[in-house]
């Protein structure tokens, strides 16, 4: 999950006069020489000193460290809390349990289409974690209620085929935590919550602290010798991994259907924000459909641009941008459905009035531990 940006990975630019919001690792990126950007209305790294690219192999060949502390959190806590997700997020929360985690969007409830793409952290019975995109996380708050507890906070996340093993020397309670689980562990006496999620298509972990010991926790880290990472590569990692970005890959007029994620969609609930448009488009078939394309040189399909078979425009990239580990373009593109856009389909992208030659391809464009290195 990922806002909408003018720049990689970020979030929708600040208005007008509006300050930048800071996390508690600000100094420490400074420190760093951090290239910082507004993302969301926050002072966030884009890069550090190596670059996005070599931060993006980084964290597919070993593990790197992400400040994503602008993403929100909201505390639904109390008896009736279960009961209130429910009908209003789109997945279903009987499906897992205490301790773990859940993909699942906020949706319109006029078209189905996606308000916002979440992770519910399921930290106790009563007790919720959930973590909207930073822009909206107000209208998630009005949406289900709840307490934002962003500012009380931060988010760091360590990712990577060999995260867990980096992870391990400094916090190993918070290392062993299964896939989608989410567990409460204390940290140099400090209470925090540790899931097994991230937003790089490889595995690690991403830990909630509390903002008078971030620092710490993020020092520590960097001691074992993990290279901190930007969101410019958190954007190129989720690009190879085919993760949709709000924004671009969901939105307004975007609905789960489209985007190829019905996964995440509780049908046997009896009710959610957007069910009665969901049911209507699953009835009558999908118009469009959220695919992969690569082209043959390093030059990427770029967001907004036509997407052309035989002539007719069957649709547009929604993310472009060259494959650090692949080394040439890669794209996810909405495809009008009567074009049957399958595996192989030759496409041209029309751009800045030049036709690149592209090919439909499954997703994920690269696959969790492929590019690991040993150790």
């Amino acid at each position: 999950m990922g806002d909408t940006s003018t720049a990689p990975g970020g979030a929708s630019p600040t208005g007008p006069g509006e300050p930048l919001r800071h996390t508690a690792l600000i100094e420490a990126h400074r420190r760093l020489g951090a290239k910082l950007v507004g993302f969301g209305g926050w002072e966030m790294p884009l890069s550090y000193g190596t670059g996005t690219i070599a931060e993006h192999r980084a964290c597919r060949e070993d593990s790197v460290v992400f400040d994503v502390s602008h993403l929100g959190t909201v505390r639904v806590a109390g008896s009736d809390a279960l009961e209130r997700l429910q009908a209003a997020l789109s997945n279903d929360l009987a499906k897992v349990a205490p301790g773990r985690a859940q993909y699942t969007q906020l949706l319109d409830d006029g078209d189905g289409s996606v308000v916002d793409d979440i992770i519910v952290w399921w930290v106790s019975e009563d007790t919720f974690d959930v973590m909207p995109n930073a822009s909206n996380t107000n209208r998630v708050v009005e949406a289900i209620g709840g307490e934002d507890t962003t500012d009380a906070r931060c988010i760091i996340a360590v990712q990577g085929p060999h995260a867990r093993t980096r992870m391990a020397t400094v916090a190993p309670e918070a290392a062993t935590v299964p896939r989608f689980g989410v567990v409460p562990f204390i940290w140099e006496g400090v209470p925090c919550v540790v899931a097994g999620t991230g937003y790089t298509g490889e595995d690690g972990v991403e830990c909630a602290v509390p903002v008078d010991a971030a620092d710490a926790m993020w020092t520590a880290l960097l001691a074992t010798g993990i290279q901190p990472a930007g969101l410019g590569a958190r954007d190129t990692l989720r690009l190879e991994a085919a993760l949709p970005l709000h924004g671009h890959e969901l939105g307004p007029g975007i609905t789960p259907l489209q985007a190829g994620l019905g996964w995440v969609v509780g049908w046997d609930k009896s009710r959610f924000r957007g069910r009665t448009a969901l049911r209507a488009e699953r009835d009558r078939g999908v118009e469009r459909r959220l695919v992969g394309l690569v082209t043959a040189g390093r030059q990427p399909p770029r967001e907004g641009s036509a997407v052309k078979v035989g002539g007719q425009t069957a649709g547009r990239v929604t993310s472009g941008n060259y494959s650090p580990m692949l080394g040439h373009g890669i794209a996810l593109a909405l495809i009008d459905a009567s074009f049957g856009p399958d595996p192989g389909m030759a496409v041209e992208v029309e751009q800045r009035g030049r036709v690149l030659p592209s090919t439909v391809v499954k997703t994920p464009f690269v696959r969790a531990g492929q590019w690991a290195s040993a150790r």
